[in-house]
């Protein structure tokens, strides 16, 4: 189905896009998919903090390769390549501005493998078939006028989830990954029709969440 805005025809003549936040809902979801991976990648990342013998140990430990080296150099650590064979082999600890410079450099590898990786993401969306949840806000209407306000899309009871959004994931990724806004349009077209007739009313929210 194309997308279409049916439900918005006259979006801003009453003052709906003068809250910043009311977007067109391929928007919203590219921003919903990028803190998806913003979460993927921190949340799955290492607890333990540098500072402490085994939160160095496993990011030293991440970081003994050639790719770790270099992402080390370009944190911007500078001593000599016998000092980090022995921050490997653990005889050695870092000063702690050095300790700082580590995790930089591990949080850079990993934020540049899992984006490198968009296929993990991909699975993880996918979650083996069962999909991936999705909260839908409407838009915000404090600033609209008030006699053009929607009350079917005020309170609590406006806010939609679809518990189990599957199959649209895949492309959702390689969109948000190429900057695609018209493929995002046209997925969230594809998301919001599972909501009832009115799901014209959401072609633009306030905010999109996804349960991954």
């Amino acid at each position: 189905m194309p997308y279409d805005d049916s439900g918005w025809r006259n979006f801003g003549t009453y003052g709906a896009n003068r809250s910043a936040e009311n977007v067109r809902g391929g928007k919203a979801l590219g921003r919903a998919l990028e803190d998806a991976l913003s979460r993927q990648i921190l949340e799955g990342g290492i607890k333990s903090p540098v500072t402490t013998p085994r939160g160095l140990k496993a990011r030293l430990n991440y970081l003994n390769s050639d790719a770790g080296i270099q992402a080390m150099r370009e944190a911007g650590i500078t001593v000599k390549s016998r000092a980090l064979k022995n921050w490997f082999a653990g005889t050695q600890k870092p000063n702690p501005a050095n300790l700082e410079l580590v995790d930089t450099a591990y949080w850079d590898l990993r934020t540049r493998r899992i984006r490198d990786n968009p296929g993990a993401f991909k699975q993880h969306l996918n979650n083996q078939g069962n999909g991936t949840a999705v909260e839908i806000h409407p838009i915000n209407q404090d600033l609209v006028d008030e006699h053009a306000r929607r009350p079917n899309l005020m309170g609590d009871q406006a806010i939609r989830t679809l518990p189990a959004v599957r199959y649209v994931w895949n492309d959702a990724v390689d969109a948000m990954e190429a900057g695609d806004e018209g493929k995002l349009e046209e997925i969230w077209d594809d998301i919001i029709t599972d909501l009832d007739s009115d799901w014209g009313a959401y072609t633009y929210v306030s905010y999109v969440g996804l349960g991954a």
